[in-house]
């Protein structure tokens, strides 16, 4: 592995499959797992990150850093229904964390989005701050972050795993692709949207089910209309390996 050992922060549009893609994470048992800290941190105003009490982003950063230099590497997932900018202001997110990002076909990511949170506001669907933040990491990088799609987890799942595992520098362990049911402490507090995951074993495709949709919901399509064009910017960058 060539990568360096730099915490690894997954940024995920909202119903992109990111907590599947965190309860893989979780069940390596190699590394601190913080399902959704900078999102937790503003709405809670506070914290709990491997035994540490933060009440601010450059603390949890902080922390992160601090856990990750002690030898047990990093992994956060966190969404871009929020934003985040004093954690932007500072220089180590840029250089001392591997920042990856999540998307997912935005009419099934939006119409998943609504069905739980139908007051959700525009910006709350996420794919233009995603957009926004992925800028911000290949401007102050010089480098294309890496980019993978919930479709492509749910379609081949070993693979994408597989390739995001050798870009930011973990070993692919397929033993981690199952896992027993059951809903998980670190996001006891938003159950409902994690449902589906806490009822399932592995990652499998299925038919989504009926639902409000861009076709049938004209909000839905001025909202899908409005996120399209950032998708598919970042669309252009994400992680093939057929």
């Amino acid at each position: 592995m060539s990568a360096p050992s730099k915490p690894i922060v997954l940024w995920a549009v909202p119903r992109s499959r990111s907590t599947a893609f965190l309860r893989i994470m979780l069940e390596r048992g190699d590394l601190e797992v913080a399902h959704e800290p900078f999102s937790y941190l503003q709405t809670d105003g506070h914290f709990e990150f491997a035994g540490r009490h933060v009440t601010s982003p450059i603390e949890l950063l902080d922390a992160m850093l601090e856990v990750n230099a002690e030898g047990r590497r990093v992994f956060a997932k966190d969404t871009s229904d929020y934003t985040y900018t004093p954690l932007f202001e500072d220089e180590r997110l840029f250089g001392d964390v591997i920042n990856t990002f999540m998307i997912r076909e935005p009419r099934s990511a939006i119409s998943s989005h609504y069905a739980i949170n139908p007051e959700a506001t525009l910006d709350e669907y996420g794919f233009e701050y995603l957009h926004a933040i992925f800028d911000a990491v290949r401007s102050a990088t010089g480098e294309i972050p890496l980019v993978i799609d919930g479709d492509d987890l749910v379609a081949d799942p070993e693979a994408t795993v597989r390739a995001y595992c050798e870009r930011v520098g973990l070993e692919f362990m397929p033993e981690a692709m199952r896992w027993d049911p059951g809903q998980q402490e670190s996001w006891q507090r938003t159950n409902r949207w994690h449902s589906e995951v806490a009822e399932s074993s592995g990652l499998v495709a299925k038919a989504p089910e009926r639902r409000e949709t861009p076709d049938t919901n004209e909000h839905l399509r001025r909202v899908a209309e409005h996120h399209q064009p950032f998708y598919d910017a970042l669309a252009r960058h994400r992680l093939t390996f057929r």
